[in-house]
């Protein structure tokens, strides 16, 4: 039987903004929607160009290579056109591929937000939408308050509906925007809402103020929607939004739902999915939820006894899905069951191969796992992880040794007698036995290492001179001044990758000096793999002349 196809929309980087807590960086928009292509979704929302200077910034390009990149905004105002409204001619003119307007679905939220009739509304909602179709854009509607908005006035509600889908929007999206529809109430009125509009042009948008925003994802699937809108890790204002990290993989290997739909998700992909959860999570500086379905460390682990007796015996008795088919994996307390196949796929990454039997690989994965004890958490921080793989294969070139560094930070006053802090680095390398010493001032002790350390590196000093660090984080994983403090440097070049490294230590200093290491460890890694690349190239281009 042909499959219905899904389209799964993430809102990330708009609603997921929104938490508590949460400021996205424009070096943090752009690494998240990279993790997002990971996971395959089909639309990643950026956020309202024009409403701040980072999201500004990030849609000055596009920012996705398969996902359609969207753009958030409001319809017009009321008392002037689209085409003069800057609001709208922004996300018009932006790098978007689609535009997705919010409207008022609720008649009492339009006289109390907007200060207009209904009337005036459904008339903006119609030329914003006619607007955008005639730049070429993709255009969406969320239907905000929908469902509150239906319960209050039904016709008004569908109204909103009509109107933006004969102005031409390819997609209308009804929000459980203070989360409190239940499942069977949304079932009921997306079942009322096809009877005036086709399931292949409504999405749902449920937020998770009564925990059940994935439930009430799948009842409007179920009632007949095709798209889904949702965050990584279930970001979002208030409860979160609809976790897409638990839907994808129950709409992708639960057979009620695999039998019906399709989604753009590939097996690939849904091996991704813990390796993303978690390293969203250390981008965001918090612990990843340990119980969370599918991804987190507890979801296939059991306690020693007769559960685990009878897991040992049949896996399938209470794992309702593989672990590796999401990239988790299994976790028995008295011993660690698996992990070889996720070592492997991290290694492939990183174009090393290793058989599931060499005793290599089990060397490697007690370092892992003994790193990982004592804080270290290479989810986050991949180029840590291969640096860390070479070194336990034997197969990290020594670049250079660092023999010593110092770090001074010093408040004084200077010849005006202003109050000033200068903090000033030291760092002893060898290369090829040649001892070299740098000193640097910098913006902070950090800064001030990294700038020494990269002062002056010998023969390979050329190969790092497009490197720069780009981000900073430090997370305390345990209180008290004593704390192991973990530090995650983010790092690219001009290739344009960017990858992330970690140190460990109850030294933030220190931590941090391990990080900025390894992550010049990585980078020289990868020019010696593009030197090895093109002398290979060469000798081959020689042999084929002289044959």
């Amino acid at each position: 039987m042909s499959r219905t196809r899904l389209y799964l929309f993430d809102t990330t980087l708009r609603d997921g903004a929104q938490t508590a807590g949460i400021e996205f960086s424009l070096e943090d928009k752009i690494a998240i929607a990279g993790m997002l292509e990971q996971i395959g979704v089909d639309y990643i929302e950026g956020g309202y160009p024009g409403a701040n200077p980072v999201d500004t910034a990030f849609f000055e390009k596009k920012r996705t290579n398969k996902a359609i990149f969207t753009a958030f905004g409001m319809t017009k105002r009321a008392g002037r056109s689209a085409a003069n409204d800057p609001g709208v001619m922004g996300l018009v003119n932006s790098s978007a591929e689609a535009v997705c307007y919010v409207a008022k679905a609720w008649d009492y939220q339009v006289e109390l937000a907007l200060g207009c009739s209904t009337d005036e509304h459904l008339e903006g909602i119609a030329d914003s939408v006619r607007t955008a179709s005639d730049g070429n854009k993709e255009v969406l509607v969320d239907l905000e308050h929908f469902f509150d908005g239906y319960k209050a006035d039904r016709t008004y509600a569908l109204d909103c509906v009509k109107t933006a889908l004969e102005a031409g929007a390819r997609w209308v999206v009804l929000c459980d925007t203070n989360g409190g529809t239940m499942p069977s109430e949304v079932r009921e009125i997306v079942a009322d809402v096809m009877t005036i509009a086709p399931g292949d042009r409504l999405g749902i948008h449920p937020h998770d103020d009564t925990g059940q925003a994935v439930a009430n994802a799948l009842a409007a699937i179920e009632a007949g929607v095709c798209q889904v809108q949702g965050t990584l890790n279930g970001l979002g204002e208030r409860c979160g939004n609809a976790n897409l990290v638990t839907l994808i993989p129950t709409l992708a290997l639960k057979p009620y739902y695999a039998d019906r739909f399709e989604t753009g998700i590939t097996p690939d992909h849904l091996e991704q999915l813990t390796h993303i959860s978690r390293a969203f999570d250390d981008r965001l500086n918090r612990a990843p939820a340990r119980q969370a379905p599918y991804v987190g460390a507890s979801a296939f682990a059991t306690k020693a006894g007769i559960h685990a007796s009878a897991l040992l015996k049949d896996f399938s008795t209470y794992e309702h899905v593989p672990p590796e088919s999401v990239g988790n994996e299994r976790s028995i307390m008295v011993s660690q069951q698996a992990g070889k196949s996720n070592l492997l796929t991290a290694l492939a990454r990183h174009d090393i191969a290793l058989q599931k039997d060499d005793p290599k690989l089990e060397k490697l994965l007690a370092t892992v796992k003994e790193r990982e004890s004592r804080g270290y958490s290479y989810d986050g921080a991949d180029a840590s992880f291969a640096v860390l793989a070479r070194r336990v294969l034997g197969t990290l070139p020594d670049f250079f040794d660092v023999e010593h560094y110092r770090a001074m930070v010093e408040r004084r006053h200077n010849a005006l007698g202003e109050e000033v802090t200068v903090t000033e680095a030291v760092v002893k390398i060898r290369v090829d036995g040649e001892l070299l010493m740098s000193v640097a001032e910098g913006n902070g002790p950090v800064n001030a290492l990294d700038q020494a350390l990269r002062k002056d590196l010998g023969k390979y000093s050329s190969r790092i001179e497009d490197l720069e660090l780009v981000d900073f984080k430090v997370r305390i994983l345990d209180g008290g001044t004593g704390a192991v403090t973990r530090v995650l440097v983010e790092s690219r070049d001009g290739s344009g990758e960017r990858w992330v490294t970690i140190g460990v230590s109850p030294n933030i200093i220190d931590a941090s000096f391990e990080a900025l290491y390894e992550s010049i460890t990585y980078k020289l890694l990868k020019t010696e793999a593009a030197q090895d690349s093109t002398l290979g190239a060469n000798a081959s281009r020689a042999r084929t002349l002289a044959g």
